[in-house]
């Protein structure tokens, strides 16, 4: 099997270039032409020999992953499915806004997830494997290949539970600041509240945002709606979410998937400006985006505008920045808790 060069460090690259034979300077080379270049095959890389070109053609290659399928929404969304090397696929996302320049790329870190949420579409395919960290990192060059614009923010809330994957996602926030050149503070990772994973991401120190996907602010609810909280419980959740806000300094960004009938009473709304009151943070409400179960039933509806409104007016009332998302490619199943591989069936 060829040798996949991209989401490489360079240091990796390094150890490459020697076991080839050829001299150290050649990683910096080939570095430059991935992360700067964007490179797609080796012959653009015109400043190696052709010599050392045929060599690498023979040996390597340049993505790790392979395109199966592209989808572009009406509103200049794009969802990409990708193949990995044991053939399992996993779906990643650029997004484009009309008031700004700056690129989102949104990241898988498994295949499938075991976290189960209930109103999430990745959650009915089930866990398979972790992905690696060159896995993670090939998601974004492949983009930025593909489309040929610079991803400028990172979010890691594609399919999978980041912190159930957290060294992976560690070495690859560390890749993406050093190799991809993307800064930590233009990175994001989104938990389900796995409570370890936010204690380990807190020792790193790394000037990430940390974003809860908390969905509710009463237990039993969120117990429903999201099942892995019968192992984390809210209060401890809270706990450790404080601690996190303590050690880093970082303000964390609360997510909130608003479901009608489920979780947008005012109750709930004043209950969540007093949950999250001491908590160093921002609160970002999600509308929810139709998903079908397996057996085809749309389990929730999204509230109207005005009950969402109604709620963010309501969560506001300890001073907290409260934000609804602009709602981005739902039309290609491409939003918040929509991606499940519809393609590959």
């Amino acid at each position: 099997m060829k040798t996949p060069l991209s989401g490489k460090t360079l240091p990796e690259l390094s150890s490459f270039v020697k076991e080839l034979g050829e001299p150290a300077y050649r990683a910096k080379q080939l570095h430059s032409w991935i992360y700067v270049k964007w490179a797609k095959s080796f012959e653009e890389m015109t400043d190696l020999p052709v010599d050392l070109r045929a060599k690498l053609e023979e040996v390597a290659q340049v993505s790790l992953l392979k395109l199966a399928h592209m989808q572009v929404s009406k509103d200049g969304t794009r969802k990409y499915l990708f193949e990995l090397p044991d053939g399992k696929f996993v779906e990643s996302v650029l997004m484009s806004f009309n008031d700004r320049e700056s690129l989102s790329a949104c990241v898988s870190t498994q295949v499938g997830c075991a976290v189960g949420c209930t109103f999430c579409a990745t959650g009915f395919l089930g866990f398979t494997r972790n992905l690696t960290a060159q896995e993670i990192v090939d998601q974004i060059m492949c983009i930025q290949r593909e489309s040929g614009k610079r991803v400028s923010n990172v979010v890691y809330m594609g399919q999978g539970e980041p912190l159930l994957n957290t060294e992976e996602v560690i070495t690859s926030i560390h890749t993406i600041s050093k190799s991809v050149g993307i800064g930590c503070r233009h990175l994001t990772v989104s938990t389900s509240g796995i409570i370890p994973g936010i204690k380990r991401l807190a020792e790193e120190e790394l000037p990430i945002v940390l974003a809860l996907s908390l969905h509710t602010p009463d237990r039993e609810t969120r117990e429903e709606i999201v099942p892995i909280s019968k192992k984390y419980p809210l209060p401890k959740l809270m706990e450790a979410l404080a601690d996190y806000a303590d050690v880093t300094r970082r303000r964390v960004t609360i997510e909130y998937v608003l479901l009608a009938g489920v979780n947008d009473t005012d109750e709930q709304a004043r209950e969540l400006a007093q949950l999250v009151r001491d908590v160093p943070c921002m609160i970002n409400l999600i509308p929810y985006n139709p998903t079908e179960s397996p057996d085809g039933i749309t389990p929730y509806k999204r509230p109207s505008m005005k009950a969402q409104q109604r709620f963010k007016h309501l969560a506001e009332s300890t001073g907290k920045t409260v934000t609804i998302r602009l709602e981005r490619g739902t039309d290609i199943d491409a939003a918040c808790g929509q991606l499940h591989n519809a393609y590959t069936k």
